[in-house]
């Protein structure tokens, strides 16, 4: 097992985007150890960040786009590969648009320029993923299948719906064949997809400076083809990328058919749910780890577990002067710690909760909907208490990335964690995240609004 690695200093470029067209400073920083790989948007308010996973993925029509609420980032498979193809496990991607720059419809470029950086060991140990038995996905045309191995090696066949230009190459995966091998195969596209892509908003900074157009039996490009075999390297290229999204490295032979970015991402999230496979075992036949640790006790645990209050705790008495909510809507029994733009809440649930009644008879289950109710008075109790307005109330406005992972049942104590990540005068938008025993059971971006009593 290698140390984890990031960026030595930071390396920048600049270019246009393929989809979008639009001209776009890209900074590649380094990260902490265990943090992963992020984009930024530093053109938008906050500099919204968007983690380079596989839940993330909003569109793969011709390219992999990552969006977060209404945040999104296009096509950023290729700067991917640049980071993965070295082995860069952390790293901060800084962009002023929507969309990395193309450069020349490679990784040359972006390795160029991590190579100029340096990379930087870390002390932390990297965790990669062998798979425990074979991962298969066939998907129209496409064929993928994941055997274990002691490194990374892809075995891909591409060709056209027609059967055009079918090519085959196969390699080893290191640094050093990423370079030599792979990172200089340019993206391309057959002529008689142009039209298509021009009328659905796509390839507006398309070229055949930055990509290879097939036309019948012509090869179109301003250069020789760099590799005999240029086009299915650079599919070889795009899988490394979006197989990034798994979060770790992979050691495995990889053998493909036909890939496709849609392929790629779904074969990605296979690969996640092998990685969670031990865990949810684990879960699901160990005792119940302690819910919280040590000063006042937790209701429903039934093990005694305590947690401490920490700056800026209320009792309820104290979150009631702040929020309207009284039975049976209050979702929140005391704040447990308040500091700057984080805030951390406790609701603890009983059988005596009214719900329960109908939710379900011999089932209980707390709504999803209440637990995204309980982050909103949270966010409220921080908002007003950051403001320092009397006579106000925290409108609910909306939500989005919304996300329910595990039922929670009477007996559970609930820490809702919210944090500020916008405030423009009276409106403020959290982010926000319900947790049992240390495990996420739900999350959400909420917007809210004050007004006047």
């Amino acid at each position: 097992m290698l140390n984890q690695q990031t960026l030595n200093r930071s390396a920048t470029f600049s270019g246009i985007g393929l989809h979008s067209g639009n001209r776009v400073n890209m900074t590649i920083l380094p990260a902490p150890a265990n943090s992963g790989v992020r984009f930024r948007r530093v053109d938008l308010d906050g500099k919204p960040e968007i983690e380079a996973r596989v839940e993330n993925v909003s569109e793969t029509n011709r390219s992999t786009t990552l969006a977060k609420g209404n945040v999104k980032i296009h096509t950023v498979e290729h700067v991917l590969a640049a980071l993965a193809g070295y082995g860069i496990d952390n790293a901060i991607i800084e962009l002023d648009a929507n969309e990395p720059p193309i450069a020349d419809g490679s990784s040359r470029e972006f390795c160029k320029i991590i190579l100029a950086s340096g990379l930087a060991p870390q002390a932390e140990k990297r965790e990669s993923f062998t798979p425990s038995e074979p991962i298969e996905l066939k998907s129209g045309e496409t064929i993928m299948t994941l055997f274990p191995d002691d490194g990374f090696k892809i075995t891909c066949t591409s060709a056209d719906k027609n059967g055009r230009f079918t090519q085959f190459f196969s390699t080893e995966v290191t640094p050093k064949t990423w370079e030599k091998e792979l990172a200089h195969a340019r993206t391309f596209c057959f002529f008689e997809e142009i039209e298509f892509l021009i009328k659905n908003g796509l390839i507006k900074g398309g070229s055949l400076e930055n990509a290879i157009v097939i036309r019948d039996d012509a090869v179109l490009t301003t250069e020789p083809l760099r590799y005999p075999e240029e086009f299915v390297r650079h599919k070889m290229l795009d899988i490394i990328g979006d197989l990034s999204l798994a979060g770790k490295p992979i050691r495995g032979h990889l053998i493909a058919v036909r890939p496709s970015h849609a392929a790629n991402c779904e074969f990605a999230k296979l690969i996640v749910a092998q990685v969670n496979k031990p865990l949810r075992a684990a879960q699901t036949f160990a005792p119940p780890p302690a819910r919280v640790a040590p000063s006042v006790k937790v209701a429903g645990t039934g093990s005694g577990a305590e947690i401490v209050a920490g700056e800026g705790a209320m009792s309820v008495e104290e979150v009631m002067k702040f929020i309207p909510h009284r039975f049976p809507f209050l979702m929140v029994d005391r704040i447990l710690k308040m500091e700057g733009n984080k805030i951390v809440g406790l609701k603890n649930v009983t059988m005596n909760e009214h719900y329960f009644q109908g939710h379900f008879p011999g089932h209980p289950i707390m709504p999803g909907v209440l637990q995204l109710e309980a982050m909103a008075q949270v966010a409220g109790v921080l908002l007003l208490k950051t403001i320092n307005q009397g006579n106000q109330i925290a409108y609910f406005m909306s939500a989005e990335e919304v996300k329910w992972r595990k039922p929670v049942v009477p007996g559970d104590a609930l820490f809702i964690e919210v944090e500020l990540i916008k405030i423009r005068g009276k409106i403020g938008k959290g982010k926000g995240v319900c947790k049992v025993a240390g495990e996420v059971v739900s999350e959400a971006e909420i917007t809210f609004m004050l007004r006047d009593v």
